[in-house]
C-alpha cells in the first residue's frame, strides 16, 4: 500500500470514529433529555420526592451539574465501544495479514469500513502469489539449466580425455593425425572454459548487485571498440556489421556496464543471424536522449518467446546443447543495466528482421 493510500485510510478511520462518537453522543443526549425532562419527568420526580424530599431538592438545585456528569459518562461509554471496534478492526487486519503469509491463496475479507484496505491486501496477496510462482519458475529454470550445462560439460570433457589418451597411448601416430587430435582437444577445452564461465556468470548474477560508476564516455568510441572485439566471431557465418553514428557521442554513464550490455546484444545478433547477412546498428542523438537500434536478419521469433526474451535463464533456442547456447542471462543482464541507467529496452520482430531498441536519457 502506498503512503498516500495508507494516510488516507488512517484519516478515514479516525474521521469515521470521531463522527460515530459525535453522532451517537448527540442521539444519546437527546434521548436522555427526552426521557428525563420529557416523558418520564414527573414519574422520576415523584419517585425521588416520595422517597426523600431532601435528595429531590438537591437534585433540582444541582440539575445542570448532574446532567453534565450523565452526558460525560455517556460519551465515555460511547467512546469506549467505538475504540473497542477500532481495536477489533486492528485485530482483524493482523489476522488477515498473517493469513496472507500463511495461506495466500485464500481471499481477504474485511469489515465494510475496511474496504480500501481489503482491496490493497488482496493486491499484496496476488503480488505475493505472482512473485512466489515467478521465483519457483526461475529456480526450476536455473536447476534445469545447470543440469543441461553439467551434461554439456561432461561431453566435451570426455572428448578431451579421449583424444589426449589417444595421443599418449598411440606410439606410431602421424603428425597430421596428431595435429587433428590436438585441435579437437583444444576446441573441446575452450567449450569447457566457456561453460565454466557461464556457471560463474549465473552465481555472480544471483549474488552480486550491480552498482553504477558513472563517468563521461564517448558512445561512438565505445561501439568502435566493441565491433573490433567481435570481428573474429563474424567470420564463421560471413557476417558484417554496419553502424550509422556520429563521430562523437558524449554520455555520462558506467562505460564498463554499458559495454557489457551492448556486447550481449551484438553477440545475440551474431548467434541468431542468418549467414551472409549484415547486422545494422543505428545511433540517433536527440536533445535529451539517444536512440540505439540493433537490427539483424534471422528466423522470426514467436510472440510468446518475445515476451520472455528478457527473463533470467530464458533461451530463444530450444536446443540446450547448441554450441552457441549460453546461460540465458545475457539479455536479462542487459535489461537490468539499461534500467539502472534510467533507460528502456524493447524488442520487435518485423518479418525476418529482429530489432532491439534502446533509449538512454542524458
Amino acid at each position: 500500500m502506498k503512503n498516500n493510500e495508507l494516510n488516507s485510510l488512517k484519516s478515514k478511520l479516525a474521521i469515521n470514529a470521531i463522527i460515530k462518537i459525535i453522532i451517537i453522543s448527540i442521539i444519546s443526549i437527546i434521548i436522555i433529555n427526552i426521557c428525563i425532562d420529557g416523558i418520564f419527568n414527573d414519574y422520576f420526580a415523584n419517585i425521588i420526592n416520595n422517597n426523600s424530599h431532601i435528595i429531590y431538592i438537591l437534585l433540582v438545585q444541582n440539575k445542570t451539574i448532574i446532567m453534565a456528569i450523565i452526558y460525560f459518562i455517556t460519551i465515555i461509554i460511547i467512546t469506549y465501544f467505538v475504540i473497542k471496534k477500532l481495536n477489533n478492526n486492528l485485530i482483524e487486519i493482523i489476522i488477515n495479514v498473517n493469513n496472507i503469509l500463511n495461506n495466500p491463496d485464500k481471499d481477504i475479507l474485511l469489515s465494510n469500513d475496511l474496504g480500501l484496505l481489503q482491496n490493497n491486501l488482496n493486491k499484496i496477496r496476488l503480488d505475493l502469489i505472482k512473485n512466489r510462482n515467478k521465483a519457483k519458475e526461475e529456480e526450476n529454470k536455473k536447476n534445469d539449466l545447470i543440469m543441461y550445462m553439467a551434461h554439456d560439460l561432461k561431453t566435451p570433457l570426455t572428448s578431451v580425455i579421449g583424444y589426449l589418451t589417444l595421443l599418449k597411448e598411440e606410439k606410431n601416430i602421424t603428425k597430421k593425425l596428431q595435429n587433428k587430435y590436438i585441435k579437437i582437444a583444444l576446441d573441446k577445452s575452450l567449450r569447457v572454459e566457456e561453460l565454466t564461465n557461464q556457471f560463474f556468470e549465473i552465481t555472480r548474477y544471483n549474488l552480486h548487485e550491480m552498482t553504477l560508476n558513472k563517468n563521461n564516455i564517448d558512445l561512438a568510441l565505445l561501439f568502435d571498440q566493441l565491433i573490433e572485439e567481435v570481428y573474429p566471431m563474424l567470420q564463421d557465418k560471413n557476417l558484417k556489421i554496419k553502424i550509422n553514428k556520429k563521430n562523437q557521442l558524449p554520455f555520462n554513464a558506467d562505460g564498463s556496464l554499458l559495454a557489457r550490455a551492448f556486447n550481449n546484444i551484438i553477440k545475440n545478433a551474431i548467434n541468431y543471424s542468418k549467414e551472409n547477412t549484415t547486422i545494422e546498428i543505428d545511433i540517433k542523438e536527440f536533445e535529451k536522449s539517444y536512440k540505439i537500434t540493433f537490427k539483424n536478419k534471422g528466423d522470426k521469433i514467436p510472440k510468446y518467446k518475445l515476451d520472455k526474451i528478457f527473463d533470467k535463464f530464458y533461451r530463444i533456442d530450444d536446443s540446450r546443447t547448441s554450441k552457441t547456447g549460453g546461460a540465458g542471462l545475457g539479455l536479462s543482464i542487459t535489461k537490468d543495466i539499461i534500467n539502472l541507467h534510467g533507460g528502456s529496452i524493447n524488442v520487435k520482430n518485423d518479418d525476418e528482421f529482429i530489432k532491439f531498441i534502446i533509449r538512454l536519457y542524458k
